[in-house]
């Protein structure tokens, strides 16, 4: 069974969550504040994190911070969990490199579907064969992307976002191919998502950044050429 960490203050979200996670054959873990949640999360090893920002002790924003500096939690996925539902709060949420953003009220059905797209999608780069793609070079086993043999700092999604891009270099690689591929979402409605991660791997690139192109009117390509 995958350990699910829950960090949640609010004990009657929390008890549902780990229910229904119990019937879907999940180990949920519960904290209600920000710092025993950060402990569990380093000492449990846990599948994936759902992590609500607005906590006791330590808010859901540090917690998220700490988890992604500490080697241990770096790649572990979190969804981000919380009533803020403004644009603005979820964009801020996915620029700091959350995996998902699920907002109050939420439905169980729909978490938990995010929660199994998550999971899947962590789980799908390690079966795929060695890549070179221009300056990148990809490590599946170490799920690890590098630039002439340095490592590059990414996040899981990233990862995988990255990859799909150089798997089709040269290509434009459609909005909805990619929230499919990546996300696993079935329809364009995320978009926001896939432009905020894009915004974020840009970032990363650093020189390389400009072979990430923005394909109008379809998505993005990665250019294997400078």
């Amino acid at each position: 069974m995958s350990s699910i960490l829950v960090i949640e203050d609010e004990t009657d979200i929390a008890d549902l969550i780990a229910l229904h996670l119990q019937r879907e054959g999940f180990t949920p873990v519960l904290a209600h504040d920000g710092i025993s949640g950060l402990a569990l999360a380093k000492s449990g090893e846990p599948a994936l994190i759902l992590l609500d920002l607005m906590l006791p002790g330590m808010d859901g924003v540090r917690v998220f911070r700490e988890l992604r500096r500490d080697p241990r939690t770096l790649r572990t996925p979190v969804i981000m969990l919380t009533a803020r539902a403004q644009t603005e709060d979820r964009v801020a949420g996915l620029e700091l490199g959350a995996d998902d953003y699920v907002t109050k009220p939420f439905s169980p059905k729909e978490l938990l579907l995010r929660i199994k797209s998550v999971l899947k999608r962590s789980d799908a780069p390690a079966s795929r064969g060695t890549l070179s793609a221009g300056p990148f070079r990809f490590d599946p086993a170490a799920l690890q992307c590098y630039t002439h043999n340095e490592p590059l700092d990414l996040t899981l999604t990233e990862y995988k976002l990255l990859q799909h891009l150089c798997e089709h270099a040269d290509q434009p690689c459609d909005r909805t191919d990619l929230l499919r591929s990546v996300w696993g979402y079935s329809d364009a409605a995320n978009t926001r998502t896939l432009d905020t991660h894009i915004k974020r791997l840009r970032g990363k690139l650093g020189p390389h950044a400009e072979r990430l192109e923005t394909a109008r009117g379809t998505g993005y390509l990665l250019r294997t050429t400078a």
